[in-house]
C-alpha cells in the first residue's frame, strides 16, 4: 500500500532524476590523448630530431668503441694459446680496463639522454597544457580528462590539441 507520503518521495525521485539526466546532458566533457600528442605534435617531433642529432655523434663513438672492443677481445681469444702468460695476462686487464670504461660511458650517455627526454616532454607538456586551457575556456568545457580507460570519439579532442599545438609559434 502507497501512502501519500510515499507517493511524494517517489515523485520527488524522480524528478530529481529527471533533473540530474537533463543536466548530465548539458556537461561538455573533452578527452585528450597525451601519448598521441607527445608522440604526433610537431614540437615533439622536432624536440625527438634535436635529441637524434645532439645524441648521435656520441653514440657512434661509443658502438664505435664496442667494435674496437669485441675486436680486441677476438684477437686475444685467437692469439692466446701463443702468447706467454705475462702478456696474456697484461691484455685481458686492459681489456676488463676498456669494458668497464665503455659500460661507464654508456650509463652517462644514458642517463644524459633521459635527462634531456624528461626536460623535452616537460617543455612540450607544459605547451600543451596551455593549449588544453585554452580550449578549455574558448570552447566552454565543463571537464577536460587526459587519462580515461575509455572514451568515445565525441568526446576525444586529442587532434584539435594537435593542430593547436601545430600551429603555435615555438616557444608559446
Amino acid at each position: 500500500m502507497i501512502t501519500k507520503t510515499s507517493k511524494s518521495l517517489l515523485l520527488l525521485s524522480a524528478l530529481a532524476l529527471a533533473g540530474a539526466g537533463a543536466q548530465a546532458q548539458e556537461l561538455k566533457i573533452g578527452y585528450v590523448n597525451s601519448e598521441r600528442v607527445l608522440r604526433e605534435a610537431a614540437p615533439a617531433k622536432a624536440a625527438l630530431a634535436r635529441m637524434e642529432a645532439d645524441f648521435s655523434k656520441r653514440d657512434k663513438d661509443l658502438n664505435e668503441q664496442a667494435a674496437r672492443l669485441k675486436a680486441a677481445a677476438d684477437r686475444l681469444e685467437k692469439d692466446a694459446p701463443t702468447l706467454p702468460e705475462s702478456e696474456r695476462t697484461r691484455r685481458q686487464r686492459e681489456l676488463v680496463e676498456q669494458d668497464r670504461d665503455l659500460q661507464r660511458k654508456r650509463r652517462e650517455f644514458q642517463e644524459d639522454l633521459n635527462q634531456r627526454r624528461n626536460e623535452e616532454t616537460a617543455g612540450i607538456v607544459e605547451r600543451a597544457n596551455k593549449v588544453i586551457k585554452g580550449i578549455f575556456e574558448g570552447e566552454k568545457y565543463d571537464l577536460i580528462l587526459q587519462d580515461v580507460v575509455f572514451a568515445g570519439p565525441r568526446v576525444d579532442i586529442t587532434e584539435k590539441v594537435i593542430k593547436a599545438l601545430n600551429a603555435a609559434p615555438a616557444g608559446k
